[in-house]
């Protein structure tokens, strides 16, 4: 072997509430973790003007605050946080192979994958634009929705998460908007039907959204236009809500992780453990259900007490 190749006893890959949490666990286990950061380090609540539903934070935190303070818990317990991503991988023999930049290559006892996932949006410049500014635009009704309380809200979607979300907040706002981009929904019958009896929801169909308004700062409305009869309408909203769906960071680990058919890794229920024994995840590169920080940083400790157990298990 190389004296190039790197041995590692445990490598977390991804940062974020999952990764760091499980770096935690597994550094006063003394499995010496090694974490790389990722192309997104503190993953997507780095996105994520305020955080109030944290537990332990009575007065809130921005998200960015929040994982600065994870990754610095981490280093406490000698966790070594390392700048770079994971390009290629090898699970196919008794040694876990990595690579990382396409260069630095790793052999590790135990994986654990924290890569999360990355919530799908428009690409409009001024959706992205009031999104990195923190001025209304978001991907998550649940997490966001408290600051919409008796407000106006706009939500883009037609899946069973965005009827979910759009019932959330209809509970919190004045009124919700559902743009749905086609003639009909594709979320289930049952959530279809819950969103037309909700009587603060008013729902657009065949309505394509062309410009999140706003001043500058914080979003005012959303301009949209009627694809059948090409009307142009400005609808007054402080929040633009996007629930069109998220796509797993796993790319790099199809060859060898089974992934459902959206691209979620398969973990055996109820552990973190994936089809290949010493790779286990954590986070929503496995989770297309709850997607909260917090229910990232319980799969984060399930994690790391698996490798433990793994490693244990081969003494």
């Amino acid at each position: 072997m190389s004296d190039s190749i790197e041995k590692v006893k445990c490598l977390i890959i991804g940062s974020g509430p999952a990764g760091y949490t499980a770096a935690i666990y597994a550094a006063r286990a003394n499995m010496n973790p090694v974490l790389y950061q990722g192309t997104q380090p503190g993953g997507q609540l780095t996105t994520t003007n305020e955080v109030e539903n944290f537990p332990g934070y009575p007065d809130g935190i921005t998200g960015p605050e929040m994982m600065v303070e994870l990754m610095e818990q981490a280093k406490r317990f000698a966790t070594d946080v390392r700048d770079g991503w994971v390009t290629k991988v090898d699970f196919s023999g008794s040694v876990h192979k990595v690579w990382v930049n396409e260069t630095k290559e790793i052999h590790c006892e135990t994986v654990i994958i924290s890569t999360g996932a990355t919530a799908k949006y428009l690409g409009l410049p001024s959706e992205l634009h009031y999104l990195n500014l923190g001025g209304g635009v978001s991907a998550c009704a649940v997490c966001d929705g408290f600051f919409y309380r008796n407000q106006e809200v706009v939500i883009v979607g037609a899946g069973d998460s965005a009827c979910e979300e759009a019932h959330y907040l209809s509970k919190l706002c004045k009124k919700v908007t559902m743009l749905v981009r086609s003639e009909q929904f594709r979320a289930s019958k049952i959530m279809a039907e819950r969103v037309r009896k909700t009587e603060n929801i008013e729902i657009m169909m065949n309505t394509e959204t062309l410009e999140v308004l706003g001043d500058g700062h914080v979003v005012t409305g959303v301009k949209v236009v009627n694809k059948t009869t090409s009307d142009i309408l400005e609808i007054p909203a402080t929040g633009f809500f996007v629930a069109i769906g998220h796509k797993p960071n796993t790319d790099i680990f199809a060859d060898y992780i089974s992934l459902d058919e959206t691209g979620y890794i398969i973990n055996v229920p109820g552990t973190s453990k994936t089809n290949v024994a010493g790779v286990f995840v954590a986070g929503d590169a496995a989770d297309h259900v709850y997607r909260q920080a917090i229910t990232a940083a319980g799969t984060g400790c399930m994690a790391a007490l698996d490798a433990e157990r793994y490693l244990a298990s081969l003494e």
